[in-house]
């Protein structure tokens, strides 16, 4: 579910096996801003679609999906680094969000589904209002999972989603973009522990691994509206399950189609670091970070991601030195959010403390064990500002 994360675009497809609305103009051009990560120039060309089709169903979903990944890109929380282990599941971490982004995402999910609805109800046999229900599903899922760590529900969501996907499915075999949320459902729950599907609802609903990539790659070599979404998720499970070459390639390709994509770009770093190669990583790290200092190469670039990144990698190559520059420069960016910052601040501390610059450290620990915000670091700090860190 966490793999719902990062992109939708318009590809090419045969009109009959695409929502119809995704092979508007005027969506294309919304969908390269997005690629882009130009969320604001996205989101004034989808409303304007929206305003033109107001009770079209995915007219919604495209406001939906535009507000949700703006804003978890805000809380540093599209970085793929964070799901692909199941760690993030117990982290504890707790999402910065003001009640009326939460409210407005609520809505935007309600209405869109309750538009489906409709349609539904006139004509059983509606396969784009089965498509355009899943799909903001699935997207509510997302949110659900990523923001608020909320398993229940958006297992329940994203199995909704499934189920309109495979209903889209009976009604035209070849409508790829429904392959994606059925690729997505299998992977997943094919990688959940018998007693963890039980927790969270879905008790005796199939999964299967490479079912679910075979969907997954149909929908990325024919999709419309998830071609893009369906090869990052193709990219994380390849990564999940440490099949580190095929995932790269997936990335590569990603990074080559949007290159001012920053997370796009950062993702091909993240896949080589995880995979053993940390001197091409580091390359790579700092290649995108000297793209980021170009004037408008990318738009609001997460600096702190980059950062965090290269200073995981520099640490795994024993350049502890370069590693607490690193968390350093990461902690001090302007837009970077608490959780991220606090993480960034304990690491340096670590960093320190194996450089014998103990007053330093604990500074670093101070500052991540501080009162107020996001507290997911705190304990491990006041840990280590009694006693410095020895390890790696």
């Amino acid at each position: 579910m966490a793999a719902v994360l990062l992109a939708l675009v318009c590809g090419t497809a045969r009109a009959e096996n695409t929502y119809p609305l995704n092979n508007d103009p005027q969506v294309r051009e919304a969908f390269q801003h997005f690629y882009n990560l130009d969320y604001d120039g996205a989101m004034q060309r989808f409303q304007a679609v929206q305003r033109e089709h107001p009770q079209d169903p995915m007219a919604s979903g495209y406001v939906l999906m535009d507000t949700i990944f703006r804003e978890l890109y805000r809380q540093d929380l599209l970085d793929t680094t964070y799901y692909a282990h199941e760690h993030f599941l117990s982290s504890g971490h707790k999402s910065d969000i003001s009640e009326a982004t939460r409210k407005q995402i609520d809505q935007l999910t309600d209405n869109a589904i309750a538009q489906a609805d409709v349609r539904i109800k006139a004509n059983g046999q509606d396969k784009d209002a089965y498509f355009a229900r899943g799909y903001v599903r699935g997207m509510h899922a997302a949110w659900m999972t990523l923001a608020d760590h909320s398993f229940t529900g958006a297992a329940r969501q994203g199995l909704a989603a499934r189920n309109d996907s495979e209903q889209v499915l009976k009604l035209d075999p070849n409508y790829a973009d429904a392959k994606m949320a059925v690729g997505i459902q299998q992977f997943a729950v094919a990688s959940l522990p018998r007693f963890v599907r039980m927790l969270v609802g879905i008790a005796g609903i199939g999964g299967n691994k490479e079912g679910g990539l075979k969907l997954l790659r149909e929908a990325a070599a024919n999709g419309t509206a998830t071609k893009v979404e369906s090869q990052t998720a193709l990219s994380l499970f390849l990564r999940h399950d440490q099949r580190y070459s095929e995932a790269y390639a997936v990335a590569q390709g990603l990074a080559k189609q949007y290159p001012h994509d920053f997370l796009f770009r950062l993702e091909e770093a993240n896949l080589m670091k995880d995979s053993g190669h940390g001197p091409e990583a580091i390359n790579i790290y700092k290649a995108v970070l000297a793209d980021a200092a170009k004037p408008g190469y990318f738009i609001d670039p997460r600096l702190q991601l980059a950062y965090f990144g290269l200073g995981e990698t520099q640490r795994g190559q024993n350049d502890v030195l370069g590693a607490a520059e690193s968390y350093l420069k990461a902690s001090q960016q302007p837009n970077c959010s608490d959780w991220m910052r606090k993480r960034a601040q304990l690491n340096a501390g670590m960093m320190l403390d194996k450089l014998h610059r103990r007053d330093e450290a604990v500074k670093q620990y101070q500052l991540a064990a501080a009162a107020g915000g996001d507290q997911t670091q705190a304990d491990a700090a006041r840990k280590l500002i009694k006693s410095p860190y020895t390890g790696t």
